[in-house]
């Protein structure tokens, strides 16, 4: 908007001078004539500083002497859903959404991930990706719960991303079958078939 303005204005200067012209000689009379585009010059120093700057050789004292404490890390092995892989068993717990802490699947364990599918597509709601996510684990999560010993399986956990993490790149739903859903305290203890 200010370019527009600015040239708007100079169009006006232009059309108002004294005399009725604009005081510019027209192309042809321009007096850069010469027809050569200017070039640029290049100066190489003819001789290298004899010191170099020197580096502090002392860590400032208000950084930590752990700089490992500065990275976030999962508490053992906590890994954010979206890094999940098929086949990978882990618990989960309410009060860390988006979490999951992996197993051994032959240890007792909530979840197992039948598979991981990617988003794609324009999502701007909650409803819009839960919907979505939904869809793309019915089918999987279906074929693999029928394969399952009677009892076995008795719920489906459908993890992905909210609006924010889509928006920044996380695509990954992860689907997976559980032993329990809400308050249920079975466990899987072997690898789904």
């Amino acid at each position: 908007m200010i370019v527009a303005v600015g040239a708007v204005a100079a169009v006006v200067l232009v059309a108002t001078s004294g005399d009725g012209s604009s005081g510019k000689k027209p192309p042809a009379e321009s007096s850069a004539t010469t027809g050569r585009l200017p070039s640029p010059s290049l100066s190489i120093p003819s001789e290298l500083p004899s010191e170099l700057p020197s580096l502090p050789t002392e860590v400032p004292s208000n950084l930590p002497s752990d700089l490992e404490s500065l990275l976030p890390s999962p508490a053992g092995d906590e890994v954010p859903y979206y890094m999940l892989q098929t086949g990978d068993c882990f618990n989960i717990d309410d009060s860390r959404p988006g979490q999951a802490t992996k197993r051994s699947c032959g240890a007792a364990h909530d979840a197992e991930v039948v598979k991981v599918a990617e988003l794609e597509g324009t999502y701007t709601t909650d409803a819009a990706l839960k919907k979505a996510a939904s869809d793309l684990c019915a089918k999987p999560l279906d074929t693999k719960a029928a394969k399952q010993p009677a009892g076995t399986v008795r719920g489906t956990l459908v993890q992905y991303p909210d609006p924010t993490g889509f928006e920044l790149g996380i695509d990954n739903v992860a689907c997976s079958l559980a032993a329990d859903v809400g308050e249920g305290n079975r466990k899987l203890t072997k690898p789904l078939k």
